[in-house]
C-alpha cells in the first residue's frame, strides 16, 4: 500500500444548523464569553457544544442550551476528538492559551490533527472565530469534501 493517507473523495453536507463545539483554556475563558456575547444570536440559531467550565459559563452567562462534556483534561478533548472522527461536530471553536502549558497537550493536539484530517472548520482566537461566524456558509448548508475513510480501510486490509 503507498498510499500514506486517504484520498478526499467522499463528501459530506454539513446542515445548515451546525454542531458548533466551543473550548476555551482556562486563561481565555473570559475572551470567550465576551466574544460570544456579541455572537449569541448567531450561536442561538446552532447545536452548542462544550468543554467543561467552559459550557457552564457559557450557559449561565449566555442563556443558551450547551451540552457540556467533560473538562478537557479530564477527558473531554477526547470525547469531541471522537465526535469528529464520527463526523458529529461541524464547526471547533477553541480559544487556546499558548502562554500558558497543558496537562492535555498530547490530547489538544490530536483533537486538532482530527479536524485537519476531517476537513473541519477551526477557530483558534477571536479573529478567526469572527470569520467563521461571520461567513454566508454557517447558516446554509454545505458540500466539503472529507477522506473516504472506507476505501483507505479496504485498500489497507489488502
Amino acid at each position: 500500500m503507498n498510499d500514506a493517507q486517504p484520498p478526499r473523495q467522499a463528501i459530506r453536507t454539513l446542515q445548515a444548523r451546525k454542531r458548533i463545539v466551543l473550548i476555551a483554556h482556562d486563561g481565555k475563558k473570559t475572551e470567550m464569553l465576551e466574544w460570544a456575547t456579541r455572537w449569541k444570536d448567531t450561536l442561538g440559531r446552532h447545536e452548542l457544544i462544550g468543554t467543561g467550565t467552559t459550557a457552564k459559563r457559557l450557559h449561565n452567562a449566555l442563556g443558551l442550551p450547551i451540552e457540556g462534556l467533560m473538562s478537557g483534561p479530564l477527558g473531554g478533548d477526547q470525547q469531541i476528538g471522537a465526535r469528529i472522527a464520527e463526523q458529529a461536530l461541524d464547526v471547533l471553536i477553541f480559544f487556546w492559551d499558548p502562554f500558558s502549558p497543558q496537562p492535555h497537550d498530547p490530547d489538544v493536539k490530536a483533537l486538532l490533527r482530527l479536524a485537519a484530517l476531517w476537513n473541519v472548520p477551526v477557530a483558534c482566537n477571536a479573529a478567526s472565530a469572527d470569520f467563521v461566524l461571520s461567513s454566508p456558509y454557517l447558516d446554509e448548508s454545505y458540500d466539503m469534501s472529507i477522506p473516504d475513510a472506507n476505501a483507505w480501510t479496504q485498500a489497507r486490509s489488502v
